[in-house]
């Protein structure tokens, strides 16, 4: 088990007071991590926080608009304030504000979701990788989706903004290698979360999805959580640069 311990480790993970991002944390708090709660909405943050306190673990509180530059800055100087030094980084909050034909997508909705989807990882990534070089090495996970593999014209913009998150793992991998950085990122298909409850919420539609996966059913936010831990932990020491698609089969069965 000490292969998945992350005693002692500080964990800042986006987007997680709910669907994949709290399954994160709560499996992260589990595990024996530090963990930091964010999304923009502060009330939820301490809702889930107290929850994860309650367990015995460390949850600290920090909400945060991550379109906002200053809001970013400022959820890693608090992170480092409350916790020290981060060890994991979750890239887990993303939007999806615009669903339809891929060349009508509306500009502010473009550029809202390369803003918030890839430019927000890649400022963060920037922030607290000194202090994982410092420390002698650190885990950085991103959350993507399985929509970065496959061409779509409803999601378009949302799945080529995942699979820039893709793209930005290996090069994080790379430049970061040598300091002992670990970057991977995890791309599950439809998981029945309030994110994407527009793919599940139809009962006919939510039917023919499950019938296309190999395991015949849409996932669960705890199917993803033990992955993440499995990244940041000993038990990834020699994995980098990957987007673990996990995906029930679907992208198996044909």
């Amino acid at each position: 088990m000490d292969l998945f311990n992350l005693g002692g480790k500080t964990a800042l993970i986006t987007g997680s007071t709910r669907g994949i991002g709290l399954a994160i944390a709560r499996a992260m708090a589990a595990a024996g991590a530090r963990v930091v709660i964010s999304s923009r909405n502060d009330d939820a943050c301490r809702a889930v926080a107290d929850e994860i306190a309650a367990t015995g673990a460390t949850a600290v509180p920090i909400a945060a608009n991550i379109s906002d530059d200053a809001a970013l800055d400022a959820l890693v100087d608090r992170t480092e304030e409350a916790l020290g030094p981060i060890d994991i980084l979750v890239c887990n909050a993303a939007v999806n504000p615009y669903y339809g034909p891929f060349l009508e997508t509306p500009d502010d909705a473009f550029d809202k979701t390369i803003r918030v989807n890839i430019r927000s990882n890649m400022r963060l990534a920037r922030r607290v990788i000194p202090g994982m070089r410092a420390a002698g090495g650190g885990a950085i996970v991103v959350v993507s989706s399985i929509a970065a593999f496959k061409g779509s014209d409803e999601l378009g913009m949302y799945a080529l903004t995942k699979a820039a998150d893709t793209q930005l793992v290996r090069n994080l991998a790379v430049a970061h290698g040598a300091d002992n950085i670990r970057v991977n990122g995890i791309a599950p298909a439809i998981v029945k979360t309030d994110f994407a409850r527009a793919l599940w919420e139809d009962p006919a539609r939510a039917e023919r999805a499950a019938a296309s996966y190999a395991l015949g059913r849409l996932g669960e936010p705890d199917d993803i959580a033990g992955a993440a831990v499995f990244l940041a932990a000993r038990s990834g020491a020699w994995m980098t640069g990957q987007t673990m698609i996990i995906d029930g089969g679907w992208s198996v069965k044909g």
